[in-house]
Order: C-alpha cells, then structure tokens, then sequence
C-alpha cells in the first residue's frame, strides 16, 4: 500500500503550526524582556550555536528548577524563545527555569542528535545549579508541541539502559509535564503528523527503525515511574487530541500517576500564552508539586 502524499515541510512550516506558535506569542511583551540581563545566564553544552540553555533567575532563592522544552515539529527554525513568555511567568512566582535549545531537522538534528542534544542540555543544569545554589531533587521537565514527547523522554531516562542514548542521565527529572504533545511517535508516523517529521526525526518509520522508536517514544517507554501532566486544547488542529488522551489512559493503565486535561476553546498555541487556561493548568500542576 503506498503511502499517502505529504505536503512539503514548507508548507507545514507555513501553516497551521506557525500560525499556532505564533498566535501564542503574540500580543504581549517579549519574556527576554520581561527577565533582566543580570538573572539571565547562557550556558553552553556544545559547539553549534543552537547548543545553549538559559538559566532564567528568580529574585528571591529558588527551591524548584523547570527545564523547558520548545516545540516546532523538531524543525530547526524554531527556537528556544518560544518559551519566553511562559519563562518569565514561572521566573514572577519564584521558580528558577532552566529554557534549552536543540539541533533539530534541517539544522543538524534528528535520530539520536536531537535527543542527546536535550540529554546533554538537561544535564548542564547540574553544572549551573552548582554555580547558582540550585536544588536538583525536584527537576520537573515541561514540553510543548514537539517538545511533549522529549519532556517525557527526559523523565523517562532512568529507565534506559546505560547504553541508550540519553542513559545514565546526571540530573533526574522527577515529573514531566507534555502540553499538546505527539506523546506516541509511532501514532504520529503513521498518521503522517508535521508532513512526515516524526520520521524526519527518527530516520524512518517504527517498521523501519524498532530499536530506535523503543528507546525513544514516550508510549512505548510507559510506566515512566513519575507525576505526569498531559494537557491539550479542544480546539487544537495542529496535532491531534487522541495524542493525549491515548497516551495518557496507557500510561494510566500500566500504573502511572497522569493527570489529563482536555481545556476547550483552546488551540495549540495557548500553551505559549501566560493568561491563557492551559498555560494555567500547567503551571498550577507545577506549583502542586513544589508543595
């Protein structure tokens, strides 16, 4: 059976995606903006310019870190300032925010560049926590988009083996949090999800690449062992509900702590948007954590 026609990434680059990330960030102040200079700090965990994360500080101490995850279908045109808005809002209630950027495909990225990328990244924290007075025994890791399914990779880490990329990870996520995410890679390969990204990213399809998929889909990792949010908006067009909502009963089923919420009226880029009810879901679910 032959497999259905893709638009070009371009055209996928063009459309619903970045009109969804774009309407997230819009109509408000920038977050770099909102943080001064003096509590950001620019660590480097590789020599590609894109291989940086930010430490984004609170001006009390802070005794939570969140790492941030952008989204972009793991496009290379996508940054880590997708987040900074939604930074900036956990920076006001006293949370130290750790914002990491990637390799991701056309820049460098896909299977296993991407993945180590965020392993390598979240691991720095250990680094900059060090340097800032951090704890590291309460790391929670929040995806959005594309960047769903590596939160959920990163809580899932030390439950790889030693030899698998991203094994052995030096600072352990204990919760994740995945906002519309494509939370089952192999879902979203064969549906096609971002004209084909998903196999962009991992070098073929799980018929393709099944060591690959196993050691890399969030739902083919379940039970993860830790709190888990997934979250998603109702009127989301970008990637579809039953990626939450299929994820979330797996992971329930095989013993997971999840937490789903399904917010209605909202789209894909309301995560992006500190006022918005699903970046309020989020960020509350964190705040429960932290007590």
């Amino acid at each position: 059976m032959s497999r259905p026609t893709r638009p070009t990434r371009r055209q996928v680059l063009g459309g619903a995606l970045a009109s969804a990330l774009l309407a997230g960030c819009g109509g408000r102040d920038d977050g770099r903006a909102a943080v001064p200079d003096a509590r950001r700090h620019t660590y480097r965990y590789g020599a590609d310019d894109v291989q940086v994360a930010d430490l984004l500080l609170p001006t009390t101490p802070a005794s939570r870190v969140a790492v941030l995850v952008h989204g972009g279908y793991w496009q290379a045109e996508y940054r880590k300032s997708l987040e900074d808005q939604v930074a900036a809002d956990l920076v006001s209630r006293g949370w130290a925010v750790w914002n990491i950027d990637y390799r991701g495909i056309g820049g460098g990225g896909g299977w296993p560049t991407t993945f180590t990328d965020v392993a390598s990244a979240t691991d720095l924290l250990a680094t900059a926590a060090a340097e800032h007075h951090l704890p590291t025994d309460g790391v929670l890791a929040v995806g959005h988009s594309a960047g769903g399914p590596l939160a959920l990779w990163l809580a899932a880490r030390s439950n790889l083996g030693a030899r698998a990329p991203g094994g052995r990870p030096k600072v352990r996520v204990v919760g994740a949090v995945s906002q519309a995410g494509v939370n089952d890679l192999a879902a979203g390969s064969e549906a096609g999800l971002g004209g084909g990204a998903v196999d962009d990213l991992m070098g073929g399809t799980p018929v393709e690449q099944p060591a690959r998929y196993a050691v890399a889909d969030p739902r083919l990792l379940v039970p993860l062992r830790v709190p888990l949010l997934v979250v998603t908006g109702g009127a989301d067009d970008v990637v579809p509900l039953e990626q939450s909502t299929g994820f979330a009963a797996a992971a329930r089923a095989d013993g997971d702590d999840v937490q789903l919420s399904v917010v209605p009226g909202e789209d894909h880029g309301a995560h992006l948007d500190p006022t918005s009810t699903c970046w309020r879901t989020t960020r509350d679910w964190l705040e429960a954590q932290r007590r």
